[in-house]
């Protein structure tokens, strides 16, 4: 019997239908002593106890300052207390958070509040760069509904606390009853792999769970200390990190504002964390830190790792010489939430190979790609579906672009191309909009970015199709190579002649330092294509 690529991850444990407030009030009620929130470049320290009145008090603060439940309040800083404090405190008085990149400029940072409608922004000074205060100045004139800036580490901040101090208790728990668990509780914006960002909206529902069902196949509890230097503006910081802590009463440690190798081995040292989280690029900075050797991180146990592929020799070395022998790795989207990954005890080559099987209360399926209806056969690829809790309420203000992304039956369409093993677990071989169609035939990129990694002078690629009148596209290969390697154009096209077909081979071959990348280690492909087209002078 042929079974067909559809799975759904089982689970006794039913889901909690609870809000992100009540589950954090939850945690602190039941270990008010345990330690909740560190951050180390701010010397800061809270227990649960602590951690859940300083919630408390922001929420009345934003209760003082007009916020309204369905108000957008967004912020705009690197990893710091006030960023978490924020986002717990936006969920309990029914507001909707807005995750603001940190990378963003005058023009980004223009049209997410604009499109989103914040009517408050918390904002940093600055941070090595930008000067916050000046990007702010420069777009102030294009939002109208912006009302309000408070910036962080600022007399903002202790005006906001004191006009708590004024507003009753009653008023905030009286607040926070009306706030249910399937009103949205944040505003994302994608990555942008492939184009411009949407704001992808969260629930309470799917953040709380979400939350919950990674710390339970992590084995958290409160005698865990979860390294986060992932940026919290992103769901894999301020859900899988922070949310995944509080549902379990572990804590959250802060190793710095920004990514930093250094930063991040003082903090398991120091705090003896216990878990650790991070896109591959990140622990292999780690690794490659020159006072590596001289870190004692065996607390170490388990942590997470996503955005991109783990390469075996990477997770060799995570697993001997950083001591996360049960690290886990996953798939998901800003818009589908974490939908796969790895248990504790699966081999390591399950762990470079796949992402692992749906998790609890997740349905997968993948269909052929052409009609996005029927369902392949297990080892037949085709683009991956999700369906649960999990998934988006949808686009922010925009109906068009959720729609096209839902299909029938309210299933999630990626645009990933997966294969689903006889186990169930998933491999991601590339995205539907990266395949290439070069005279009528369609070219997968990553079957070729595949070929060419296995050149010893190539270090990475990533394959985009480029427009062409007569062929309608034609195969790019933008490399970087092995430091120190040589590799030349007529070198790579000769490693391919007789190895893979004729219209697979680079027809225009391009060498760079490094890839444009987004916060989650992911290459975006359209910028490689936008900036070739200009270069070659291809549009048509």
């Amino acid at each position: 019997m042929v079974w067909s690529s559809y799975a759904h991850g089982t689970s006794d444990v039913p889901l909690l239908g609870e809000t992100v407030g009540a589950n954090l009030d939850r945690t602190v009620e039941r270990l008010p002593d345990v330690e909740a929130l560190v951050s180390r470049h701010q010397d800061v320290r809270l227990t649960y106890a602590q951690f859940g009145a300083t919630v408390d008090l922001v929420a009345r603060g934003l209760l003082a300052f007009g916020v309204a439940p369905g108000d957008r309040v967004g912020v705009w800083s690197p990893n710091n207390v006030e960023w978490v404090l924020v986002q717990y405190a936006v969920a309990k008085v029914g507001a909707v958070l807005v995750s603001v990149n940190t990378a963003y400029r005058h023009r980004e940072l223009q049209y997410v509040l604009q499109q989103s409608g914040t009517r408050l922004l918390f904002a940093a000074e600055s941070v090595k760069s930008p000067d916050y205060r000046d990007v702010i100045d420069g777009v102030l004139h294009d939002l109208d509904r912006l009302e309000r800036v408070l910036h962080i580490g600022s007399g903002d901040w202790d005006d906001l606390l004191s006009a708590g101090e004024a507003v009753p208790m009653d008023a905030l728990r009286a607040r926070s009853a009306g706030v249910q668990f399937d009103d949205p509780v944040n505003i994302m914006f994608t990555s942008g792999t492939t184009g411009a960002p949407k704001g992808v909206t969260v629930s309470h529902h799917a953040s709380v769970n979400n939350g919950d069902v990674l710390a339970e196949r992590c084995g958290y509890s409160q005698h865990d200390r979860v390294c986060l230097p992932l940026p919290f503006h992103h769901g894999f910081g301020n859900v899988c990190g922070n949310i995944a802590c509080t549902t379990h009463g572990a804590c959250i440690v802060i190793p710095g504002p920004t990514f930093d190798p250094g930063d991040v081995l003082d903090a398991v040292q120091a705090e003896r964390c216990t878990s650790l989280y991070g896109v591959p690029t990140m622990f292999l900075a780690e690794l490659s830190h020159p006072a590596f050797d001289r870190y004692d991180l065996s607390s170490l146990r388990t942590g997470l790792m996503g955005g991109s592929p783990c390469p075996r020799e990477l997770m060799d070395q995570v697993v001997s010489r950083m001591h996360i022998a049960q690290i886990a790795v996953g798939y998901g989207m800003t818009e589908t939430m974490v939908t796969t990954l790895t248990s504790p005890d699966d081999a390591v080559e399950r762990r470079v190979s796949t992402v692992g099987p749906a998790l609890p209360h997740v349905e997968l399926k993948i269909v052929d790609p052409n009609d996005r209806t029927t369902v392949v056969p297990r080892g037949v690829p085709g683009e991956l579906c999700a369906r649960g809790y999990s998934n988006m309420l949808g686009y922010w203000d925009d109906d068009a672009a959720t729609n096209a992304l839902m299909g029938r039956g309210r299933w999630l369409h990626t645009g990933d191309l997966a294969v689903m093993d006889d186990d169930g677990y998933l491999q991601i071989v590339g995205r539907i909009k990266d395949m290439i169609i070069r005279g009528g035939i369609n070219v997968d990129p990553g079957e070729i970015e595949n070929f060419l990694l296995t050149h010893p002078d190539i270090a990475d690629v990533a394959v985009v199709g480029v427009p062409d009148p007569e062929y309608g596209e034609h195969v790019l290969a933008c490399i970087r190579p092995v430091p120190g390697a040589s590799v030349t154009e007529d070198d790579v096209r000769a490693y391919c002649d007789g190895r893979i077909a004729y219209f697979k081979v680079p027809y225009y071959i391009q060498f760079v330092d490094a890839f444009p990348m987004t916060v989650t280690g992911k290459i975006q492909k359209f910028k490689i294509r936008e900036r070739a087209i200009s270069e070659l002078d291809l549009a048509v």
